[in-house]
């Protein structure tokens, strides 16, 4: 844009001001009515916050890793809300940045159950356009035309002229014969959000290929500052004089209609309406955009704890125990007849990264107290679990959970990578920690929450541990290589428990004592907690297979805490 457009904005700034107000700038330009003007203390603090903010982008972006930084200021930094930019600074971790990306995508794409998603494919297409087409020195998607372009797509009509050509001005800027500057003029039938026959000018007055966007159509006008030549039909009639042209207050150096005339898209604030709006991001599919932002706010309604693990189960089955924990605390309970209820409501769902639903499920989580356990109850935590089957992949898993009485929501979205059980080497499954570990009946084998096989395996989501309680250690090993000459597996497992880099406990066992002889062994052990003091700890199981000369190792930290001074009746209470 010219350096003029700060001219115009402050004629426009003025006009506003005459009109009812200066606070009736930054309304229009942002589409809202007008509101109260701010007092210099407000505008004063205002600057400071935007200035802070700015200060931190910057430092964010100089942190974020180098994918991440060039996804936010290049690949999208045409397309990407203010909302939505400023919530993907807020992101900590890559995993969360990984999934904003999925959800920027998905929000754009016309048919979200798509593995495709032409949206993202035609915004990468046009980056590679632009800068095929419309480089000058500078990288096509830099460029006015390279950002139009990749925002708007092609325009409906394109008009392209070379430098040096006569040019015969249209009646409503003067009429007359010029020469001009190599220009274009693009038009949009329809434009969402800015509206119909949308029509864009871009002239390269350097003459190096650098076509700028225009709102004022004399800028190509190569003539302009040559006296007596490019005259209008005013000027050469005697009517008028070109130096009036230089006098004008609209920023243009437009001549006046002979006639009086003018296209009501040439008047001052239907171009600088349009120069707004045209460099705003485009409108998304769905308006859902608060939303998806809130939902980190949302999120602090109800905070809970949630896991997965992965065990074989057959071929490229894999088995994924979904567990999440509820504070009770966090839970609205309604009393009636003595006797304290709290519902909530769970949904989750497992979709591939293309947006395809894989897994959904729905259930009611209800926890009922008498008055006399109420507040022992409080201190405690709610847990509910699912097992998904899926197959080796990358998933995306939301969960949300909504109190019924409250209307409080939790929310959470999360990356979910389920590893491969190759059959050819030596493999196992993810470490539980649990608080109970026990046999099920036989009518209850593979059914209900918390159940493996034949036994009920419920994860201590926090890992924490009193002097008093087991800690349960449950993992499976697969793969074991079969000896020719015993027909048995030889496989030794120890078992660390580390306080730093200290050792405290050490137990090796081998397949044969666990009397499991095949390529499959479960390990389940209960390790007392009331021999370690309290502190963190880290546990990790070595797994060696003699045959096939391999191993494999697992681990997980825990921690060990002083017995409460007041017993619980249930630490962990399970949903119902």
């Amino acid at each position: 844009m010219k350096k003029s457009h700060y001219v115009r904005l402050f004629i426009l700034a003025s006009a506003l001001c005459l009109l009812g107000g200066s606070s009736a700038v930054s309304a229009v330009a942002q589409g809202q009515p007008a509101t109260q003007q701010a007092s210099p203390s407000q505008q004063s603090d205002q600057k400071q916050d935007n200035n802070k903010r700015k200060v931190n982008e910057k430092q964010v972006l100089k942190e974020l890793a180098t994918p991440y930084k060039k996804w936010l200021s290049e690949d999208i930094v045409y397309i990407i809300t203010d909302a939505e930019r400023k919530a993907f600074l807020e992101l900590q971790t890559n995993e969360e940045r990984e999934q904003f990306i999925e959800e920027f995508w998905q929000r754009r794409n016309p048919d979200p159950d798509s593995v495709d998603n032409p949206v993202k494919e035609e915004h990468y297409r046009r980056i590679a356009y632009a800068n095929e087409h419309f480089a000058s020195g500078i990288a096509g998607w830099r460029t006015d035309r390279g950002r139009i372009y990749i925002v708007y797509g092609k325009p409906d009509t394109l008009e392209s002229h070379t430098q040096g050509e006569d040019y015969e001005r249209p009646l409503d800027q003067g009429g007359g014969q010029t020469k001009t500057y190599a220009f274009e003029d693009w038009t949009y039938h329809y434009i969402e959000g800015i509206g119909e026959n949308v029509e864009l000018e871009f002239v390269d007055p350097t003459g190096t290929g650098e076509f700028r966007l225009t709102t004022d159509p004399s800028e190509k006008d190569a003539l302009l500052y040559v006296p007596g030549a490019g005259l209008t039909l005013a000027e050469q009639e005697g009517r008028s004089s070109k130096a009036a042209r230089f006098t004008n207050t609209d920023g243009t150096h437009m001549a006046p209609s002979p006639y009086g005339a003018r296209n009501s898209n040439l008047d001052e604030f239907s171009r600088l309406e349009l120069e707004a709006k045209i460099w705003q991001p485009p409108l998304v599919k769905f308006k859902d955009l608060e939303a998806v932002v809130s939902s980190r706010i949302v999120r602090d309604q109800i905070k809970f704890d949630y896991r997965f693990d992965f065990l074989r189960v057959a071929g490229d089955t894999v088995l994924v125990p979904i567990t999440v924990q509820i504070p009770n605390n966090q839970l609205s309970f309604q009393s009636k007849d003595g006797v304290h209820t709290a519902t909530l409501n769970l949904f989750a769902r497992v979709s591939s990264l293309s947006g395809r639903t894989v897994q959904t499920f729905e259930d009611t989580i209800r926890r009922d107290f008498p008055d006399s356990l109420l507040q022992a109850s409080l201190r405690a935590a709610s847990i509910y679990q699912k097992a998904v089957p899926l197959r080796p992949g990358l998933y995306r898993l939301d969960v949300v959970l909504k109190d019924t009485t409250s209307n409080n929501i939790g929310v959470v979205n999360t990356r979910l990578a389920v590893p491969p059980f190759d059959d050819d080497k030596l493999q196992a499954s993810t470490l539980i920690l649990a608080d109970e570990i026990s046999p099920v009946a036989a009518k209850d084998i593979g059914l209900g929450m918390f159940v493996i096989g034949s036994m009920k395996v419920r994860p201590k989501l926090d890992q924490s541990f009193t002097a008093s309680q087991p800690i349960g250690v449950y993992f499976q090993i697969y793969n074991l290589k079969i000896d020719d000459k015993t027909h048995k597996n030889n496989a030794s497992i120890e078992i660390h428990i580390l306080q730093g880099d200290q050792s405290i406990k050490h137990v090796v066992q081998s397949s044969e004592q666990l009397h499991q002889s095949g390529e499959q062994v479960t390990v389940q052990e209960s390790l007392p907690a009331q021999t370690l003091a309290p502190g963190k700890y880290r546990i990790e199981i070595k797994t060696t297979d003699a045959v096939a000369n391999q191993s494999i190792t697992r681990s997980a930290d825990f921690t060990v805490t002083s017995p409460p001074n007041e017993k619980i009746a249930a630490q962990t209470s399970s949903a119902r």
